[in-house]
């Protein structure tokens, strides 16, 4: 993954650490997209979603704000979800089941084409609701040309 060997995730700690992580996989994800390695490209950027997501639900100041219901676990990217559209963080317009679910195509198949652009609107603008983006690519660790 593009973050593999960048940043040591513990270190930074449950917020920035995946946030720094998710930073790091949309870039390489729209890299391997631009590359043509669609596959790759789609779960790149679905771990930077999970990430961006864990960041958000572990912060504690925006935890108190969030409309949880008992029983909830946010260790599941899309109960999580579920609970930031719910709260008023994400205003539920990206298609997340649509995602997962291009996802699970993309880890069982190679999807040679893929026309991204819409995709990455959805996934841009999540990415601005969490806090996520826009950042700085120069602050980030430079890419290794070597990593897949």
């Amino acid at each position: 993954m593009p973050h593999a060997g960048l940043m040591d995730e513990e270190t930074l700690g449950p917020v920035e650490g995946p946030r720094q992580r998710a930073r790091l996989h949309i870039r390489g994800g729209k890299r391997r997209l631009r590359q043509g390695k669609v596959s790759a490209g789609i779960v790149t950027l679905y771990d930077a979603l999970e990430a961006a997501i864990r960041s958000y639900v572990d912060d504690l100041e925006k935890r108190e704000k969030l409309v949880i219901h008992h029983g909830e676990n946010l260790n599941d990217e899309r109960t999580s979800y579920t609970v930031l559209v719910r709260s008023g963080v994400l205003d539920g317009t990206f298609d997340f089941a649509a995602f997962e679910r291009l996802t699970d195509s993309a880890l069982n198949e190679n999807i040679p084409e893929f026309d991204y652009r819409e995709l990455l609107a959805g996934f841009g603008s999540v990415m601005d609701q969490l806090g996520v983006t826009p950042f700085d690519e120069a602050s980030l660790p430079p890419e290794d040309p070597q990593t897949f």
